[in-house]
């Protein structure tokens, strides 16, 4: 994740010129760095967020550890292959980002005690440090697309800990990375664990023997950008079937082989595993044959009254969607929504699936109280042979949606209107 642009831009010319003088956010994206500027270390009293996401750094210097002040730092798409140990002695350290870098080492120096979100999505990182569950704070834990074979012991100590992506890592078996301290955390909501060797089979059985099939590319016309998510593009398209009317639809293309909630065919496997619902946009099927090698997935089109019913979390709200100033809804389309959602998630439970990212964002609704849930990324499947841990990983969407009924009571004109529909967890 990295920040909007500041207004002006902070750039590498005006840094250097001594022009920022008393600056608390720097922004220095793509501006061919090696070495971080020793001049953001005149800074140092000032700085609360600096951006250097899409350079060449393999190294912070010591001396920004006198960046006390120092709150929220980015740094993905970078040439880090160690985790900076200054890192770990920046005092206000809440929010850290070094996805897409080539990180194999966690030095236990690294980790601040004071983080709330850690993004290490899509590194080669084998083992964490111990020093994790000293992170006490911790809301948001993005480990994607890694190498990790075990979870450090004391995980219990992560009380606070709201959000944790697994996926598309290296367990083995499911008790490896579901482990019964993680899945009794208090507070976890969203848990996302596809793309793992103990998951494949299901994942592959799942779209070799999905009804839906694969839809060449050379069927669909693409039309204008609809949408962007953390994992892909979503296009208007036509696509025309042989022989068929053509049909208005909509084209996700994933953005890489990893997203920040694990692999596109894991998505892909989900999506085409949970079938059709009322209250879920569906999948017409997975795109074959993109010339690029892109995947895909075609998706009914949706008229323009539906819109997401929040916006995906801020750096401020960390973990929690972010609703329009002023929202009010009547009571009857609150309880209309609360109910698609809870349906929906039962439904996928049923399937044998977990959703792993039920919040707002991902609630298409119209202002007749249609609801359908939306993105997949973080689905996974339930452990079969595993009751326990089914029940587990059901809890923790549960909880999501239990915090989805409190957000959405909040907006209500009849806040008690919601009480019934509170699930238990």
């Amino acid at each position: 994740m990295t920040l909007p642009s500041p207004t002006p831009p902070s750039t590498l010319a005006q840094l250097q010129a001594g022009a920022l003088h008393g600056t608390t956010r720097l922004d220095l994206r793509h501006a061919g760095l090696r070495t971080l500027p020793p001049e953001v270390l005149a800074l140092a009293d000032t700085l609360e967020v600096l951006d250097v996401s899409g350079n060449a750094l393999s190294d912070l210097p010591e001396w920004l550890a006198r960046c006390t002040r120092l709150h929220t730092l980015f740094a993905s798409q970078n040439a880090f292959t160690v985790l900076p140990p200054v890192l770990g002695r920046l005092p206000a350290l809440d929010t850290l980002g070094f996805k897409a870098n080539q990180i194999a080492e966690l030095p236990a120096a690294s980790l601040a005690p004071s983080l709330r979100w850690l993004i290490l999505t899509d590194n080669r990182i084998a083992r964490l440090p111990a020093t994790l569950t000293d992170c006490t704070r911790l809301q948001k834990l993005m480990l994607a697309g890694n190498r990790l074979t075990a979870l450090p012991a004391g995980l219990d100590r992560l009380q606070r800990l709201e959000l944790l992506r697994l996926s598309a890592n290296r367990f083995a078996q499911a008790a490896d990375a579901l482990r019964d301290d993680l899945l009794a955390l208090p507070r976890l909501a969203w848990l996302a664990h596809a793309g793992n060797p103990f998951s494949a089979a299901r994942e592959q059985a799942a779209q070799a023997s999905s009804p839906a099939s694969a839809i060449p590319w050379t069927q669909l016309q693409l039309q204008g950008l609809l949408g962007e998510g953390a994992s892909g593009h979503i296009h208007a398209a036509v696509w025309q079937a042989p022989g068929q009317a053509e049909q208005a639809v909509a084209v996700k293309l994933f953005k890489g082989s990893v997203t920040s909630d694990g692999l596109p065919v894991s998505e892909q496997a989900a999506c085409l595993a949970a079938g059709r619902h009322p209250h879920i946009v569906g999948v017409l099927g997975a795109l074959a044959d993109h010339p690029q090698g892109v995947a895909g997935l075609v998706l009914p089109r949706l008229g323009p009254a539906w819109a997401p019913l929040a916006g995906p979390p801020s750096m401020a709200s960390c973990s929690r969607d972010v609703y329009a100033s002023g929202l009010r809804l009547p009571a009857a389309q609150a309880r209309a929504i609360a109910q698609a959602a809870a349906a929906a998630l039962a439904h996928l439970h049923s399937r044998g699936l977990s959703h792993g990212d039920l919040y707002a964002h991902n609630l298409l609704v119209d202002p007749q109280g249609g609801a359908l849930l939306s993105d997949f990324g973080a689905a996974a499947f339930l452990p079969a042979t595993d009751a326990a841990r089914t029940q587990a990983l059901q809890a923790i969407d549960q909880r999501a949606l239990q915090v989805l009924v409190d957000e959405l009571a909040a907006h209500c004109d009849e806040p008690t209107a919601l009480v019934p529909l509170r699930p238990a967890v």
